[in-house]
């Protein structure tokens, strides 16, 4: 049921990015310059910290190197200059994948531990309730960022 509503909410991204033109996705919308392909990016990055670097305590793929993250924190919110909407929707998509395969290998109450707080144990549930909330409230972004691109509203 969780994973159900977590797809549900993914989906929701990536309705919301698809067929934006490559100028307006990259319009800084707010006074951060968060942006409706930064949003997409963004949650790319999150689906492998927790299913992968957190309950697997694997290494991912990240879209952007250590190097990138020392030297701008927001880098995951920050299209490089030769992605596209396209590649972006497909980073995402692999991402949510990568994601999907981590998780099916673990049980919702397997305890792990959290690489930044080593005091603090988590389960796979606690991921997935978290990934709901933060996908929902993205995608809430991305339904304002949408609407104001070309009046398209959320189902």
């Amino acid at each position: 049921m969780l994973e159900s509503f977590l797809d549900y909410f993914r989906a929701t991204i990536v309705r919301q990015l698809q067929g934006v033109s490559e100028s307006a996705a990259r319009l800084g919308r707010t006074d951060s310059g968060m942006s409706i392909i930064g949003i997409v990016r963004h949650l790319a990055g999150v689906e492998l910290w927790w299913f992968v670097d957190v309950l697997a305590d694997q290494r991912p793929g990240y879209f952007w190197s250590e190097s990138d993250v020392l030297a701008d924190s927001d880098c995951d919110w920050k299209p490089t200059p030769d992605e596209t909407v396209e590649s972006v929707l497909d980073m995402y998509d692999e991402a949510c994948a990568t994601a999907r395969a981590s998780a099916a290998r673990f049980e919702l109450d397997d305890v792990v531990l959290r690489p930044d707080r080593a005091d603090l144990s988590i389960t796979l549930r606690w991921i997935y309730v978290h990934m709901v909330e933060e996908t929902a409230r993205h995608a809430g972004h991305a339904d304002i960022f949408r609407e104001a691109i070309d009046g398209t509203l959320a189902d």
